[in-house]
Protein backbone atom coordinates (compact mmCIF):
# COMPACT_ATOMS: atom_id res chain seq x y z
CA UNK A 1 0.00 0.00 0.00
CA UNK A 2 1.01 3.83 -0.47
CA UNK A 3 1.36 5.83 2.43
CA UNK A 4 1.68 9.43 3.31
CA UNK A 5 2.91 11.17 6.68
CA UNK A 6 1.95 14.61 6.95
CA UNK A 7 4.28 15.65 9.45
CA UNK A 8 7.71 14.60 9.68
CA UNK A 9 8.70 15.53 13.35
CA UNK A 10 9.38 13.26 16.39
CA UNK A 11 6.03 11.16 15.90
CA UNK A 12 6.08 11.63 11.93
CA UNK A 13 9.55 11.06 11.06
CA UNK A 14 9.87 8.08 13.23
CA UNK A 15 6.68 6.33 11.64
CA UNK A 16 8.21 6.96 8.17
CA UNK A 17 11.75 6.14 8.92
CA UNK A 18 10.63 2.48 9.91
CA UNK A 19 8.15 1.93 7.00
CA UNK A 20 10.98 3.49 4.82
CA UNK A 21 13.48 0.81 6.23
CA UNK A 22 11.02 -2.11 5.70
CA UNK A 23 10.39 -1.30 2.55
CA UNK A 24 7.19 -0.08 2.06
CA UNK A 25 6.15 2.74 -0.13
CA UNK A 26 5.77 5.63 2.56
CA UNK A 27 6.16 9.32 1.35
CA UNK A 28 7.14 12.10 4.16
CA UNK A 29 5.39 15.39 3.89
CA UNK A 30 8.41 18.09 5.28
CA UNK A 31 9.22 21.13 4.60
CA UNK A 32 12.40 23.67 4.88
CA UNK A 33 15.93 22.63 5.71
CA UNK A 34 14.42 19.35 7.35
CA UNK A 35 12.93 18.44 3.81
CA UNK A 36 16.18 19.56 2.00
CA UNK A 37 18.38 16.76 4.48
CA UNK A 38 15.61 13.90 4.42
CA UNK A 39 16.00 14.40 0.33
CA UNK A 40 19.62 14.55 0.36
CA UNK A 41 20.20 11.69 3.22
CA UNK A 42 17.34 10.34 4.50
CA UNK A 43 16.80 10.49 8.03
CA UNK A 44 19.32 10.01 11.08
CA UNK A 45 17.87 8.50 13.94
CA UNK A 46 19.70 8.83 17.35
CA UNK A 47 19.27 5.98 20.44
CA UNK A 48 20.21 4.59 23.08
CA UNK A 49 19.70 0.89 22.23
CA UNK A 50 20.81 0.97 18.45
CA UNK A 51 23.79 3.59 18.44
CA UNK A 52 23.00 6.40 15.60
CA UNK A 53 22.23 5.34 12.24
CA UNK A 54 20.98 6.62 9.00
CA UNK A 55 17.74 5.51 7.18
CA UNK A 56 17.92 6.11 3.62
CA UNK A 57 16.41 7.24 0.57
CA UNK A 58 13.45 8.21 1.75
CA UNK A 59 10.74 9.81 -0.25
CA UNK A 60 9.97 13.63 0.84
CA UNK A 61 7.97 16.02 -0.61
CA UNK A 62 6.26 19.42 0.46
CA UNK A 63 1.93 19.48 0.24
CA UNK A 64 2.27 22.12 -3.11
CA UNK A 65 4.44 19.25 -5.09
CA UNK A 66 3.21 15.62 -3.91
CA UNK A 67 0.94 14.30 -7.09
CA UNK A 68 0.68 10.73 -5.52
CA UNK A 69 -3.20 8.99 -4.36
CA UNK A 70 -2.30 7.33 -0.77
CA UNK A 71 -4.13 4.49 0.59
CA UNK A 72 -3.30 5.64 3.98
CA UNK A 73 -2.76 9.37 5.48
CA UNK A 74 -1.03 9.76 8.97
CA UNK A 75 -1.41 13.15 9.86
CA UNK A 76 1.09 13.52 12.40
CA UNK A 77 0.76 17.73 12.51
CA UNK A 78 -0.09 19.88 15.87
CA UNK A 79 -3.48 20.24 17.07
CA UNK A 80 -3.55 23.84 15.41
CA UNK A 81 -2.22 23.03 12.35
CA UNK A 82 -5.17 20.58 11.64
CA UNK A 83 -7.22 22.64 10.02
CA UNK A 84 -4.52 23.77 7.79
CA UNK A 85 -3.68 20.38 6.04
CA UNK A 86 -7.61 20.02 5.34
CA UNK A 87 -7.53 21.45 1.59
CA UNK A 88 -4.35 18.98 1.42
CA UNK A 89 -5.95 15.65 1.67
CA UNK A 90 -8.89 16.80 -0.10
CA UNK A 91 -6.82 17.30 -2.98
CA UNK A 92 -4.85 13.93 -2.73
CA UNK A 93 -7.01 11.53 -1.50
CA UNK A 94 -9.65 9.49 -2.75
CA UNK A 95 -12.96 7.63 -1.55
CA UNK A 96 -11.01 4.74 -0.57
CA UNK A 97 -8.11 6.38 1.59
CA UNK A 98 -8.16 6.22 4.68
CA UNK A 99 -7.07 8.85 7.45
CA UNK A 100 -5.22 8.25 10.76
CA UNK A 101 -4.56 11.47 12.98
CA UNK A 102 -1.69 10.77 15.43
CA UNK A 103 -1.95 13.75 17.60
CA UNK A 104 -1.35 15.21 21.14
CA UNK A 105 -4.90 15.87 21.50
CA UNK A 106 -7.94 13.69 22.40
CA UNK A 107 -10.97 13.36 20.06
CA UNK A 108 -8.82 14.91 17.14
CA UNK A 109 -10.50 11.39 15.08
CA UNK A 110 -14.05 12.85 15.26
CA UNK A 111 -13.49 16.84 14.54
CA UNK A 112 -11.15 15.68 11.48
CA UNK A 113 -13.94 13.79 10.42
CA UNK A 114 -16.52 16.07 10.07
CA UNK A 115 -14.39 18.30 7.67
CA UNK A 116 -13.71 15.30 5.86
CA UNK A 117 -17.06 13.40 5.04
CA UNK A 118 -16.52 11.39 1.94
CA UNK A 119 -12.90 9.95 4.04
CA UNK A 120 -13.05 7.19 6.53
CA UNK A 121 -10.85 9.30 9.36
CA UNK A 122 -10.21 6.54 12.30
CA UNK A 123 -8.96 8.01 15.65
CA UNK A 124 -5.41 7.10 16.73
CA UNK A 125 -2.76 7.83 18.89
CA UNK A 126 1.07 6.74 19.53
CA UNK A 127 3.47 6.16 22.59
CA UNK A 128 7.10 7.49 21.24
CA UNK A 129 8.97 10.07 22.43
CA UNK A 130 11.46 11.91 20.04
CA UNK A 131 12.28 14.70 18.64
CA UNK A 132 14.25 16.38 15.87
CA UNK A 133 17.46 17.51 16.93
CA UNK A 134 18.31 19.32 13.16
CA UNK A 135 17.41 19.15 9.83
CA UNK A 136 16.92 15.50 8.89
CA UNK A 137 17.53 14.34 12.42
CA UNK A 138 15.52 12.94 15.05
CA UNK A 139 16.31 11.54 19.05
CA UNK A 140 14.77 8.89 20.39
CA UNK A 141 14.55 9.17 24.24
CA UNK A 142 13.31 5.45 24.49
CA UNK A 143 12.84 2.13 22.61
CA UNK A 144 8.57 2.20 23.11
CA UNK A 145 6.79 2.83 19.60
CA UNK A 146 3.24 1.87 19.71
CA UNK A 147 0.78 3.12 17.45
CA UNK A 148 -3.44 2.80 18.32
CA UNK A 149 -5.33 3.11 15.73
CA UNK A 150 -9.28 2.46 15.45
CA UNK A 151 -13.20 3.24 14.31
CA UNK A 152 -15.29 4.93 16.44
CA UNK A 153 -18.10 2.98 15.07
CA UNK A 154 -18.41 -1.03 14.44
CA UNK A 155 -19.78 0.22 11.31
CA UNK A 156 -16.66 1.69 9.87
CA UNK A 157 -14.79 -1.40 10.16
CA UNK A 158 -12.63 -2.00 6.70
CA UNK A 159 -10.61 -4.93 6.36
CA UNK A 160 -7.52 -2.43 4.98
CA UNK A 161 -7.51 -1.90 8.51
CA UNK A 162 -5.80 -5.11 9.26
CA UNK A 163 -3.56 -4.89 6.49
CA UNK A 164 -2.34 -1.36 8.04
CA UNK A 165 -1.83 -3.02 11.43
CA UNK A 166 0.18 -5.90 9.66
CA UNK A 167 2.54 -3.54 7.88
CA UNK A 168 3.33 -1.43 11.29
CA UNK A 169 4.56 -4.61 13.40
CA UNK A 170 6.54 -5.71 9.85
CA UNK A 171 7.84 -2.65 10.48
CA UNK A 172 8.66 -3.15 13.84
CA UNK A 173 6.47 -0.19 15.21
CA UNK A 174 3.94 -2.44 17.76
CA UNK A 175 0.48 -1.43 15.54
CA UNK A 176 -2.45 -1.98 17.14
CA UNK A 177 -5.84 -1.81 15.51
CA UNK A 178 -7.87 -0.89 18.57
CA UNK A 179 -11.65 -2.17 19.75
CA UNK A 180 -12.12 0.41 22.06
CA UNK A 181 -9.92 3.60 20.42
CA UNK A 182 -12.09 6.03 22.74
CA UNK A 183 -10.43 4.09 26.03
CA UNK A 184 -7.15 3.77 24.63
CA UNK A 185 -6.40 7.38 22.94
CA UNK A 186 -7.87 8.57 26.17
CA UNK A 187 -5.27 6.39 28.13
CA UNK A 188 -2.19 8.41 26.11
CA UNK A 189 -4.10 11.20 26.50
CA UNK A 190 -3.82 10.83 30.62
CA UNK A 191 -0.06 10.36 30.05
CA UNK A 192 1.13 13.28 27.28
CA UNK A 193 -1.64 15.45 29.19
CA UNK A 194 -0.27 15.26 32.76
CA UNK A 195 3.41 15.19 32.19
CA UNK A 196 2.82 18.28 30.11
CA UNK A 197 1.28 20.02 32.43
CA UNK A 198 3.93 18.75 35.15
CA UNK A 199 6.86 19.36 33.39
CA UNK A 200 5.92 22.83 31.88
CA UNK A 201 4.72 23.88 35.77
CA UNK A 202 7.99 22.45 37.15
CA UNK A 203 9.81 23.27 34.15
CA UNK A 204 11.63 20.02 34.39
CA UNK A 205 12.49 17.03 31.79
CA UNK A 206 11.26 13.36 32.75
CA UNK A 207 14.25 13.09 35.12
CA UNK A 208 12.69 15.23 38.22
CA UNK A 209 9.46 13.05 37.28
CA UNK A 210 10.99 10.10 37.52
CA UNK A 211 11.82 10.76 41.05
CA UNK A 212 10.06 10.59 44.78
CA UNK A 213 8.58 13.71 46.25
CA UNK A 214 6.30 16.64 45.23
CA UNK A 215 6.40 16.69 41.79
CA UNK A 216 5.82 13.41 40.90
CA UNK A 217 2.87 13.15 43.36
CA UNK A 218 1.76 15.81 41.40
CA UNK A 219 2.02 13.85 38.17
CA UNK A 220 0.15 11.82 39.96
CA UNK A 221 -2.56 14.04 40.76
CA UNK A 222 -3.08 14.65 37.44
CA UNK A 223 -3.38 11.26 36.46
CA UNK A 224 -6.19 10.40 38.57
CA UNK A 225 -8.18 13.84 38.08
CA UNK A 226 -8.28 11.81 34.30
CA UNK A 227 -9.39 8.91 35.79
CA UNK A 228 -12.30 10.33 37.44
CA UNK A 229 -12.80 11.90 34.06
CA UNK A 230 -13.00 8.82 32.19
CA UNK A 231 -15.13 6.51 34.72
CA UNK A 232 -18.00 9.83 34.25
CA UNK A 233 -17.23 9.38 30.39
CA UNK A 234 -18.11 5.55 30.68
CA UNK A 235 -14.64 4.50 29.58
CA UNK A 236 -13.13 1.98 31.55
CA UNK A 237 -9.40 1.24 31.62
CA UNK A 238 -7.95 -1.90 31.18
CA UNK A 239 -5.26 -0.93 33.66
CA UNK A 240 -4.44 1.25 36.98
CA UNK A 241 -2.91 4.17 34.62
CA UNK A 242 -1.25 5.86 37.46
CA UNK A 243 1.13 2.69 37.44
CA UNK A 244 0.89 2.07 33.70
CA UNK A 245 1.70 5.26 32.93
CA UNK A 246 4.74 5.77 35.61
CA UNK A 247 6.27 2.12 34.29
CA UNK A 248 6.16 4.45 30.80
CA UNK A 249 7.72 7.14 32.38
CA UNK A 250 10.55 5.66 34.26
CA UNK A 251 11.54 3.82 31.08
CA UNK A 252 12.20 7.27 29.17
CA UNK A 253 15.62 9.12 29.34
CA UNK A 254 15.69 11.44 32.04
CA UNK A 255 16.12 14.31 29.48
CA UNK A 256 12.74 13.33 27.82
CA UNK A 257 10.22 16.18 27.66
CA UNK A 258 6.93 17.31 25.62
CA UNK A 259 6.85 18.93 22.53
CA UNK A 260 4.28 21.55 24.26
CA UNK A 261 6.90 22.05 26.92
CA UNK A 262 9.60 22.34 23.95
CA UNK A 263 7.56 24.52 21.75
CA UNK A 264 6.82 27.11 24.80
CA UNK A 265 10.15 27.33 26.26
CA UNK A 266 11.62 28.20 22.25
CA UNK A 267 8.54 30.89 22.39
CA UNK A 268 6.53 28.54 19.80
CA UNK A 269 2.98 27.56 19.08
CA UNK A 270 1.94 25.06 21.78
CA UNK A 271 -0.42 22.75 22.21
CA UNK A 272 -1.17 23.82 25.84
CA UNK A 273 -5.14 24.40 25.11
CA UNK A 274 -5.74 21.15 23.45
CA UNK A 275 -3.49 19.29 26.41
CA UNK A 276 -4.85 20.84 29.36
CA UNK A 277 -7.36 23.69 29.26
CA UNK A 278 -9.43 21.45 27.76
CA UNK A 279 -8.95 18.62 30.13
CA UNK A 280 -10.62 21.66 32.57
CA UNK A 281 -13.68 21.93 29.81
CA UNK A 282 -14.67 18.18 29.88
CA UNK A 283 -14.14 18.01 33.39
CA UNK A 284 -16.91 21.21 33.61
CA UNK A 285 -18.99 19.18 30.86
CA UNK A 286 -18.73 15.82 33.48
CA UNK A 287 -18.66 17.96 36.31
CA UNK A 288 -15.62 16.09 37.46
CA UNK A 289 -13.68 18.05 39.83
CA UNK A 290 -10.28 19.06 38.44
CA UNK A 291 -8.38 20.88 41.16
CA UNK A 292 -4.88 19.83 40.23
CA UNK A 293 -5.68 20.50 36.57
CA UNK A 294 -7.33 23.72 38.07
CA UNK A 295 -4.38 25.11 39.98
CA UNK A 296 -1.65 24.44 37.20
CA UNK A 297 -3.85 25.91 34.71
CA UNK A 298 -3.84 29.33 36.60
CA UNK A 299 -0.32 29.39 36.16
CA UNK A 300 -0.10 28.94 32.59
CA UNK A 301 -2.85 31.44 32.22
CA UNK A 302 -1.01 33.87 30.38
CA UNK A 303 0.26 31.05 27.71
CA UNK A 304 -3.47 30.15 26.71
CA UNK A 305 -4.28 30.29 22.85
Amino acid sequence: MKYLVIGAGGTGGCIGAYLAKAGKDVTLIARGPHLDRIRENGIELETNWQGTYTVAPIKACDTEHYDERPDVIFVCVKGYSLADIVPFIKRIADKNTVVIPILNIYGTGGKLQVLLPELLVTDGCIYISANITGPGKIKMHGKIFRVFFGVRDPAQFRPVLKQIEADLNDSDILGILSPDIRKDALQKFSYVSAMAACGLYYQVEAGAVQKPGEIRATYIELLREIQALALAMDIHFDVDIVHFNLDILDALAPTASTSMQRDIGQGKQSEIDGLVFEVLRMGAHYRVPMPTYQRLAQAFSELAQ
